[in-house]
């Protein structure tokens, strides 16, 4: 299975960040939006940084004063990025072994959207759902005749 098949499951418009928006409004967003992290961009739409919750909180912990801070202060610069066409698989691995819960999802140079490894993991339950739901019926099948 491709990355891109689960973004086609996912619902809702891409969110994502200016890194000059302060880190107060950052905060509502992913509170407001239920999500773990966001793409930071540019003017033009390229992904420059991404925000998660641990960004946020490892600079609280440092800075009770951070709330008007640029984003750019505080979040991940040096992204891991993953493209459509990438194995669900070999994705899960890269996130699992550098300890990441989202990758933004990079086509031709553009932001297309971002994956959480929730999204990898539901994936990967009814793929193998419907494996099992398969075999069970080819047993079924194979016991009655």
């Amino acid at each position: 299975m491709k990355v891109r098949n689960i973004l086609a499951t996912k619902k809702g418009s891409l969110i994502t960040i200016r890194a000059n928006e302060p880190i107060r409004r950052a905060i509502a967003i992913l509170v407001e939006r239920r999500i773990g992290a966001m793409p930071v961009v540019d003017e033009a739409g390229q992904l420059v940084g991404i925000l998660s919750e641990r960004d946020v909180m490892r600079a609280a912990a440092q800075d009770e004063n951070l709330f008007g801070r640029p984003v750019a202060d505080i979040m991940t610069r040096s992204v891991v990025i993953g493209m459509p066409q990438d194995d669900v698989m070999s994705v899960a691995q890269t996130m699992l072994e550098r300890r990441f819960r989202h990758l933004p999802i990079v086509d031709e140079g553009q932001l297309i959207g971002i994956i959480s490894i929730g999204d990898v993991l539901k994936t990967q339950r009814d793929a193998y759902r419907g494996e099992a739901d398969t075999l069970e019926t080819q047993i079924i099948a194979e016991g009655e005749e």
